[in-house]
C-alpha cells in the first residue's frame, strides 16, 4: 500500500507541482516577503501539474520498447489518475490567472507556449517531434523555464522585476534547476539514444558531465554569496553540498524513486533550509 501511495503522489506530478511551489514560496522568502499563498503560488501549482501530465502522457508513445521499465509501467498505470487530476488543475489554474495582474498575465504566456512546445509534438515533416526531441536542448529550456516561472512571475507579481539583482537570482536558480536535471539525462541515455536525440551526458560522457555539474553547482554557490544574507547563503550553501553529493552518486543508481523523489526532491529540501533560516534572522 506504502509503494502505491508513493507511486501516486509520485507519478500524478502531484510531487512536482509541489516543488515548484517551494521554489516559488523560496523566492518569497529571499525577496523579503511573506510566505503566502497566492493566486500565482496556485498558478504554479497547477500549471505544473497540467504540463507534466501531458508530458507523461504524450512520452508514452515514445518509449513503448521500455514499458517494461518500471515508471513507464507506473505511469500507464495511473494514466486515468493523470488525466483527472490534470483537468482539475486545468479549471484550477484557470482561476488562479484571473486574480494576477495584467502584467503577470502577460507575461506567464511565454513560459506556458515553451511547456506546451516541449511536451506537444509540432515539429519535423511529420509534426512528430517536441521541442524536447531537439538535439541538446531540453535541459536548457527546463532549467530557464523553472527559473523564469519561479523567479521572474513572482518579481513582476511584486513590480520588481528590473532590478538587477533578480537576473542575478534568475541564473542562480537556472543553475541548480539545470544541476539536478544531468542526473535525468543520465539516467535516460538509453532512451534518449533510441529517439536519437543527442544530450550533455550523451556528448560528454558520465566523468565529464558530473564534472560540469560542479562547476556550475560551484558559480551557483558564488552567486548565492552575492545575493543573500549570511543565514540564506548558510542554507544555499547546503543545500548545494547536499545536492552535488546525490547527483555525484546518481549513476550507481537505478530505481526512479532516486530521480523523481529525491533528486526533484532537492528543490523542496532547499525551500525548507531557506524557510529555517528566515527565523533565525526574525
Amino acid at each position: 500500500m506504502l509503494k502505491k501511495f508513493i507511486d501516486l503522489i509520485l507519478y500524478s506530478n502531484l510531487f512536482i507541482a509541489c516543488c515548484a511551489v517551494a521554489m516559488t514560496w523560496q523566492t518569497q522568502l529571499l525577496l523579503g516577503q511573506d510566505l503566502a499563498l497566492t493566486p500565482l503560488v496556485g498558478l504554479v501549482f497547477c500549471a505544473t501539474l497540467v504540463i507534466y501530465a501531458l508530458h507523461r502522457i504524450v512520452g508514452m508513445s515514445k518509449v513503448k520498447e521500455f514499458l517494461d521499465v518500471e515508471r513507464f509501467h507506473v505511469i500507464q498505470t495511473y494514466k486515468s489518475h493523470i488525466l483527472f487530476y490534470a483537468a482539475l488543475a486545468t479549471a484550477g489554474g484557470a482561476i488562479c490567472f484571473f486574480y494576477l495582474n495584467i502584467y503577470t498575465q502577460a507575461a506567464f504566456v511565454i513560459p506556458a507556449l515553451l511547456s506546451v512546445a516541449y511536451v506537444l509534438p509540432f515539429l519535423g515533416k511529420k509534426r512528430e517531434k517536441r521541442l524536447r526531441d531537439v538535439h541538446f536542448i531540453k535541459i536548457f529550456l527546463i532549467a530557464v523555464v523553472w527559473a523564469y516561472v519561479t523567479i521572474l512571475l513572482p518579481a513582476i507579481e511584486l513590480d520588481i522585476w528590473q532590478e538587477k539583482r533578480i537576473w542575478s537570482i534568475f541564473a542562480e536558480r537556472s543553475l541548480f534547476v539545470f544541476c539536478i536535471t544531468l542526473p535525468f539525462d543520465i539516467r535516460d541515455l538509453k532512451v534518449d539514444k533510441h529517439n536519437k536525440v543527442n544530450t550533455l551526458p550523451a556528448k560528454l560522457g558520465l566523468t565529464n558531465t558530473l564534472r560540469l555539474a560542479l562547476l556550475l553547482m560551484t558559480v551557483f554557490v558564488v552567486l548565492c554569496y552575492v545575493n543573500y544574507d549570511s543565514w540564506s547563503f548558510l542554507a544555499l550553501l547546503i543545500s548545494a553540498i547536499s545536492t552535488y553529493i546525490f547527483i555525484y552518486f546518481s549513476p550507481k543508481y537505478t530505481h526512479d524513486y532516486y530521480f523523481t523523489g529525491l533528486m526533484d526532491g532537492t528543490m523542496i529540501i532547499q525551500f525548507l533550509m531557506v524557510w529555517c533560516c528566515s527565523f533565525v534572522v526574525l
